[in-house]
């Protein structure tokens, strides 16, 4: 009983320094940026043992001099309440949720039709996910990509820590300049770069709009330019840009 017990006490206090472990490095974070994150480390890994080279664009855009648009536009694709909620939009996941659920019913109906012979294998159902611009960076800087409870606990207790220990603006000043936007491509200023052959700072509307639209599937998108989705989506979410409200 009593290995057991100091085994548990061992486990406390493991997980508890790992939690100051992130606290001390986020409150770093209000006054020194961050050189990477772990996804930044992981994909570029990933990418060097394929391809043998080393593949990383990005250099850091202060706050206040990356373009507006560009703000108002990732604000309003990706988290249209990020200035109001603490880090968890429970609404957005609740909608997730529901979105996930039908998605799965519909290929299960599908794949249970008695005498149904479909043309093509029924595709896997999409997922959805309602992760804030907070929980993307907690994420990002220090979680791997796996899906486990045990990670989304983690990556909701960084989340707190990053609302509670910097400010909004500075929360999205990292995340913006760490984001991946392509193979190899960190942040907005080297996505402006890659993209148009200007700096962040000078994005129009539209620009900044195609850059934020392209967020969830960077990769993918970098690869079609002239997606027909891609110019609609873009134009739905330049008219949302006047509403949104910047930290």
């Amino acid at each position: 009983m009593k290995v057991i017990s100091r085994l548990l006490l061992l486990v406390f206090l493991a997980g508890l320094s790992l939690q100051l472990y992130f606290a001390g490095r986020i409150a770093l974070m209000a006054l020194v940026d961050p050189e990477s994150t772990a996804f930044e480390r992981s994909a570029i890994y990933s990418v060097a043992t394929l391809t043998g080279s080393l593949k990383w664009r990005q250099q850091w855009l202060p706050y206040r001099d990356m373009s507006d648009n560009l703000k108002r536009a990732v604000i309003a694709s990706e988290d249209a309440s990020f200035t109001e909620h603490d880090g968890v939009d429970l609404e957005a996941l609740e909608k997730a949720w529901d979105k996930n659920a039908k998605a799965e019913q519909r290929v299960q109906q599908a794949t249970q039709t008695p005498n149904a012979k479909p043309a093509k294998p029924a595709k896997p159902a999409k997922i959805v996910g309602g992760s804030t611009i907070t929980q993307q960076l907690a994420k990002n800087l220090f979680l791997s990509g796996e899906r486990t409870l045990l990670r989304k606990g983690q990556e909701l207790v960084i989340t707190l820590m990053l609302e509670k220990l910097l400010s909004k603006e500075r929360i999205l000043e990292i995340y913006l300049n760490s984001v991946e936007w392509g193979e190899g491509v960190f942040g907005a200023e080297a996505a402006a770069q890659h993209y148009y052959r200007k700096s962040a700072a000078k994005l129009s509307a539209y620009e900044a709009a195609r850059l934020a639209v392209m967020l969830p599937r960077p990769k993918y998108f970098e690869t079609r330019a002239n997606s027909g989705y891609l110019s609609s989506r873009a134009n739905t979410i330049v008219a949302r840009m006047g509403g949104v409200e910047l930290p």
